[in-house]
């Protein structure tokens, strides 16, 4: 943590000398993510009233890169208000929102969010059911392309190998030619995971990924998570709480729109407020 800390005072520095600028007007090929200083998102003093209720109060969360991080809260904690913000689909009221040194998310479409290196998953999957396993890879691929562009866009070797290898990571190679509505739920799941992935995210954002899946898809869902870390950095908002410790290396509670606690899930587990509010015990 305290290299963390040093990266975060590193990097308000920089803003204080006005050094850091935001690469909202580049085009999205060329727009490289800044990870110098070791953190993939900064989110400072989030605060986001709808009618009144206040889904997100002066939250401010740091996620590292590479980091695997856990989301966990009751209902109405603000994962989900958290998620939007992330991605550009609620703008906040107040507060900073960076993805690595040098983008400012709050100054960027919920496209653009998504062609700088942030991807979502959200909980019930979304795939293209009448195409097979590969061919919604290959439409993830270029998914970012213009019109014009993907009419005439053809796969090249680099790229089928590169569905190949996402196809082997997210356990669906035997499924490659089968058409995505008759794969199981978890199946789905994953696919969705892997169009993600056929985009090179930086940061991936995963909304219970093990909801209604079977005891064997869950397992495997998470040794495809923890093998996407260190390479991305993935956060997980799930309510599963084996699930969670089985994948949890660091994990940040929510309440009421700020964070009331972070470290292991031990820790967290034996938080006495963490206890009385989230797992409904009183001391």
């Amino acid at each position: 943590m305290n290299t963390l800390a040093k990266s975060m005072d590193d990097f308000r520095e920089l803003m204080r000398r006005d050094q850091v600028f935001d690469i909202v007007n580049r085009p999205a090929d060329n727009a490289t993510v800044d990870m110098s200083h070791g953190v993939a998102l900064y989110l400072e003093s989030i605060t986001k009233s709808f009618d009144g209720f206040r889904a997100l109060d002066d939250l401010t969360l740091y996620i590292g890169d590479g980091e695997l991080r856990c989301i966990i809260g009751p209902n109405g904690a603000g994962k989900t208000t958290l998620m939007d913000v992330i991605t550009g689909k609620t703008r906040p009221d107040a507060g900073t929102a960076w993805f690595g040194n040098r983008i400012n998310l709050l100054r960027l479409k919920e496209h653009e969010v998504a062609q700088r290196g942030i991807g979502r998953k959200f909980q019930k999957p979304t795939v293209y059911e009448n195409h097979s396993v590969f061919e919604n890879l290959e439409l993830a691929m270029h998914a970012n392309r213009g019109v014009v562009t993907s009419l005439t866009w053809r796969l090249n070797g680099e790229q089928a190998d590169r569905i190949d290898e996402v196809l082997e990571l997210i356990g669906l190679t035997g499924e490659r030619d089968r058409l995505a509505g008759l794969l199981s739920h978890g199946q789905k799941q994953w696919l969705e995971i892997g169009s993600l992935l056929m985009q090179n995210p930086r940061l991936l954002l995963v909304d219970e990924p093990v909801a209604g899946m079977t005891g064997q898809e869950t397992e495997a869902t998470a040794e495809l998570l923890t093998s996407l870390a260190g390479k991305h950095s993935v956060v997980v908002v799930e309510h599963d709480m084996d699930f969670v410790r089985s994948i949890a290396r660091q994990v940040t509670v929510l309440h009421q729109g700020s964070v009331l606690a972070e470290g292991s899930m031990d820790q967290v587990q034996n938080n006495p407020r963490v206890r009385e509010v989230y797992l409904g015990e009183e001391e």
